[in-house]
């Protein structure tokens, strides 16, 4: 069978209507879902039939959607979440547990630092955090005899460095353990990290999968590649038997969806992180213009890149779509279609200079959104990584007079008129 190329399954996958059945993937606004039978219930609630019976487990909508987003990065299975900080949050809880430890690059968003710095730390798991740009050997020293993961983003949000997929995957299978990468800015119209040896790939689908800040959501896709069965005692939960289901052992009974099974019906079930069929509904419509609006996004950030860059006021531009950016070279090997729209630069007077500049902008907005179709700016140091110390902010790639600029899908030179404008105030 002809395998549809990506723009084509952003339409397609999923969802496949039969006669006389809506066009438009459905909502199914229900919260459950009627039997016949008692043994019919009782069959699902021990995993040994599919099928619908609680919307908090698996709703047609939702299923449909992250069927899609799995096809999209060539995963075996999907998880949708509420939002892209319980997708992180779910696709390491899954495989952790107190007194295991974690291994990240330090470049990542400053909520899932957090994530992974305190609230982890709370429940137990300790994370030590590595230079997304380290060595193979100075990324290995990090892992301990308990360390689970390994877990870094494609394009770190704010800072934009880009991550070496095959030099990460590579250390985290010497270890034994499964590389989990947040693959949000990049989406899978530009980077599929599974062909560069990931395991698990998360995304806040409220960023592009969405396009036009409409609804919160995540999702978690398992390439279905990494062998839990090899490491058995130490991913324990998924290949000895989970008494909370009468002693099913997830990679015998469910093989290459083994994790998302696990994430799906565990903790999913107890602890309810659930996108509503409405939210998938509405991202669903997203996902179907991706394509475009990517291609649209970078080419505008491209050109936005350029114009800052040769800009008296400017100090420095970060955008691995310019030649003489540091991560250029990667760019080129993981996406050499483009990265995203997202620009971070920094002005001659620093914060002060940030703050008037923001704050003349007359089209982009100011939000803590990013990754939509309207060009919006933030001021990261104030903003998404507020909870950092001077310290962490460095170690983040966050210096304080930061600008994140998400460029939108607008006309560039209307986007470049209104740089011009605030700059004139900078």
């Amino acid at each position: 069978m002809h395998e549809s190329r990506l723009e084509t399954k952003c339409l397609h996958a999923g969802y496949t209507p039969s006669k006389g059945e809506p066009c438009a993937l459905p909502i199914y606004q229900s919260t459950t879902f009627k039997y016949d039978t008692t043994d019919e219930m009782g069959q699902l609630f021990d995993l040994k039939s599919d099928g619908y019976f609680y919307t908090r487990l698996q709703n047609p909508t939702n299923d449909a959607v992250a069927e899609k987003i799995a096809a999209l990065e060539g995963g075996v299975a999907a998880l949708l979440t509420s939002s892209g900080q319980a997708a992180n949050f779910y696709a390491i809880f899954n495989i952790c547990e107190a007194g295991d430890h974690v291994v990240a690059a330090s470049t990542i968003y400053g909520g899932t630092f957090n994530l992974l710095a305190v609230t982890f730390k709370k429940l137990g798991i300790d994370c030590t955090f590595v230079d997304t740009d380290a060595d193979e050997e100075t990324i290995s020293a990090a892992f301990r005899p308990n360390t689970k993961v390994l877990f870094a983003e494609t394009i770190a949000n704010p800072a934009l460095v880009i991550l070496d997929i095959e030099k990460y995957a590579k250390v985290a299978h010497a270890h034994g353990v499964p590389l989990i990468v947040d693959n949000t800015f990049a989406t899978p119209v530009n980077c599929r990290p599974f062909e560069w040896g990931a395991d698990i790939v998360t995304h806040s689908t409220t960023k592009y999968m969405d396009g036009h800040a409409l609804q919160v959501g995540g999702a978690i896709v398992d390439s279905g590649n990494f062998p839990w069965e090899d490491y058995a005692e130490k991913y324990h939960g998924l290949t000895q038997p989970d008494e909370s289901y009468h002693g099913v052992v997830y990679t015998k009974q469910f093989g290459k969806k083994a994790y998302i099974t696990k994430a799906t019906v565990q903790l999913m079930r107890d602890l309810g992180s659930i996108p509503s069929p409405m939210n998938c509904f509405l991202l669903n419509i997203g996902l179907e213009t991706l394509p475009l609006r990517m291609e649209r996004h970078c080419y505008n950030a491209q050109k936005v890149a350029e114009y800052l860059l040769a800009h008296e006021k400017v100090a420095s531009v970060n955008f691995a779509g310019l030649p003489n950016d540091k991560y250029y070279a990667l760019a080129q090997k993981y996406m050499p279609k483009g990265t995203c729209g997202v620009i971070s630069f920094e002005l001659n007077g620093g914060r002060d200079a940030a703050v008037r500049f923001m704050d003349s902008l007359e089209m982009a907005n100011i939000a803590t959104h990013v990754a939509a179709s309207k060009t919006m700016v933030l001021h990261p140091a104030s903003h998404t990584h507020r909870q950092m110390n001077d310290a962490q902010l460095a170690e983040a790639g966050v210096s304080p007079g930061m600008i994140r600029l998400s460029i939108g899908i607008e006309h560039v030179d209307d986007i470049i008129a209104d740089l011009e404008k605030a700059l004139v105030n900078a």
